[in-house]
């Protein structure tokens, strides 16, 4: 398992040995963990990435200007593909940032995965495109 900086770990939270959790990042209470945590987001329950916390921003380092732009806030289309959607965030210079590309490398980087919420799906898997 990797833990990155400023990450949380709430109580009792499992999560599996070989997955990574990304900075800023924070895992509810009771988790169960079996793909990678985003970063800047709120995990929680049985793995479900939520919106990029906006409280964790100022924590981050995020310039006050910023907080309102992607990572923290990443939007993922859930009419494209994850490779896809990630090629239309690096080519949107309004989303250029050092915290959208990390996020970017984290998600391309993932060998268990990570696990993302998009639309009015409950849960989707990322990471395997």
């Amino acid at each position: 398992m990797t833990v990155g900086d400023f990450a949380t770990i709430s109580a009792y939270s499992g999560v599996h040995q070989f997955c990574r959790i990304g900075r800023h990042a924070f895992v509810g209470g009771y988790s169960v963990v079996t793909k990678d945590a985003l970063p800047f987001a709120k995990t929680v329950a049985t793995a479900r990435a939520s919106r990029p916390e906006q409280h964790r921003a100022p924590a981050a380092g995020v310039q006050p200007g910023r907080r309102r732009a992607p990572a923290p806030g990443v939007p993922l289309p859930a009419a494209v593909n994850t490779s896809r959607a990630l090629q239309q965030i690096e080519e949107n210079d309004d989303l250029r940032s050092d915290e959208v590309a990390y996020l970017v490398d984290f998600i391309r980087t993932s060998r268990r995965g990570v696990t993302l919420r998009r639309g009015t799906r409950r849960s989707g898997e990322a990471g395997e495109d």
